[in-house]
């Protein structure tokens, strides 16, 4: 009886267990939508074997993210190891910004303003969508800090919503409808 009852006891813990794993798996190679269902079937191909610039290159909607990057000289940078937490505003993110912009941003001049707005989008570690709590302060790799908030399930970023999630093999893109604007140098 006894041996029968650890015998019992080691086939529940396996069966536990391999469910557990299963669910890990599935959480760290899944991709959380929280709104945008044209992001969410664009990122549906991608797969965990992608860092986060390649994340952002199969986007159709980051192709303004991936010639900003291009022009600031982060594509090798953000390629790295990381961990990174990127938060990629969309193609319709970068139009809202005020007409000439982004085109005076993307001119060789204005390379260290594009490059500083670029890394105010990135930080250091993983933060999932899960993780964030209202009124959590992160540091960017510019030096700056975002501040988060979070209501009714819905998490933002200075004001941009986070409207994806895709796990990457450096890190986690996180992507938003709106560009994070660093505040002036005093």
């Amino acid at each position: 009886m006894r041996k029968m009852l650890l015998v019992t006891t080691m086939v529940c813990t396996s069966l536990l267990m391999s469910c557990q794993t299963n669910t890990k798996k599935t959480d760290e190679t899944t991709i959380i939508a929280k709104t945008d269902s044209v992001i969410q079937s664009d990122m549906n191909d991608l797969l965990l074997e992608d860092n986060v610039v390649q994340v952002a290159v199969k986007s159709k909607d980051h192709s303004t993210l991936v010639a900003a990057l291009k022009a600031a000289d982060l594509v090798e940078s953000l390629s790295k190891e990381g961990p990174f937490t990127v938060f990629a505003p969309t193609n319709a993110a970068f139009n809202k910004l005020p007409a000439g912009t982004l085109d005076n941003l993307l001119k060789p001049e204005n390379k260290g303003d594009l490059a500083n707005i670029l890394k105010y989008h990135v930080s250091l570690g993983v933060f999932k969508a899960a993780d964030f709590i209202d009124g959590q302060i992160i540091g960017q790799i510019n030096g700056n800090d975002v501040k988060m908030s979070v209501k009714n399930g819905k998490v933002m970023i200075n004001g941009a919503t986070v409207v994806a999630s895709v796990p990457a093999l450096n890190g986690i893109v996180h992507v938003i409808d709106g560009v994070l604007l660093p505040s002036p140098s005093k």
